[in-house]
């Protein structure tokens, strides 16, 4: 069930939930109740081998599959898409090839930073036009264009990272207000910000994409659970 790239084949599109898993640290519990959650699972390359150790089966697997084991017996199990082209990395290769409400990357960062930074890279580069959240064992990065509002408990640490220059307009429910603030790479940034209880809006002052960080648990909210 092997496939190159082209018009007819792709993308892949899910009417749920999507989860991209690359080759990096993941929990296998969480993959295990994302699934039962109706989330569909797509291997990017070696990803595919980090969803097998936890007992499931991808849905799909994409990229140049240079990292992939044992490709002939996947072939025999699920769609595997062999994409050469070494331009893109493999995650992002998943993202222009599939299509779903909400997407979750897991096992992109942590262990090699020069991947870290590439899937950073990918979601400025796609978080415009899909609902991207970056998953590793501490946290939940969500990409965000335009305002955002949320419940957060007192002292619940809220990160905010510009990926790009970007000015605030306002915030209401952080300890320390974001009102007018200026974040950019290289000078203010909005890590451990805290809550002050109860609703948070955060409005930038235009749709320029930035990272909305927050402890792991709280990904079944973003989700919608």
């Amino acid at each position: 069930m092997t496939s190159e790239r082209s018009p007819e084949a792709l993308p892949l599109v899910f009417d749920r939930p999507l989860a991209i898993v690359g080759g990096g640290t993941v929990d296998g519990a969480l993959l295990r109740e994302l699934a039962a959650k109706g989330v569909a699972l797509v291997g990017a390359d070696g990803g595919a081998d980090t969803i097998d150790a936890a007992g499931l089966l991808p849905d799909a697997i994409i990229g140049d599959l240079d990292s992939l084991t044992n490709r002939a017996d996947w072939e025999s199990r699920t769609r595997v898409i062999h994409i050469p082209e070494q331009v893109t990395t493999d995650f992002q290769k998943a993202l222009y090839s599939t299509e779903a409400p909400v997407t979750l990357a897991l096992g992109m960062t942590g262990k090699r930073l020069d991947h870290t930074l590439a899937a950073l890279s990918a979601v400025l580069q796609y978080s415009p036009e899909r609902r991207l959240m970056l998953v590793d064992e501490v946290d939940v990065a969500l990409a965000v264009t335009g305002l955002i509002a949320f419940e957060a408990g007192v002292r619940e640490r809220v990160s905010i990272h510009p990926l790009v220059p970007i000015r605030f307009r306002r915030s209401t429910g952080l300890f320390y207000p974001m009102d007018g603030l200026l974040l950019e790479p290289g000078g203010l940034i909005g890590t451990s910000n805290e809550g002050v209880g109860g609703r948070i809006e955060v409005e930038p002052e235009d749709e320029t994409p930035w990272l909305l960080i927050l402890r792991k648990e709280r990904l079944r909210d973003l989700l919608g659970d």
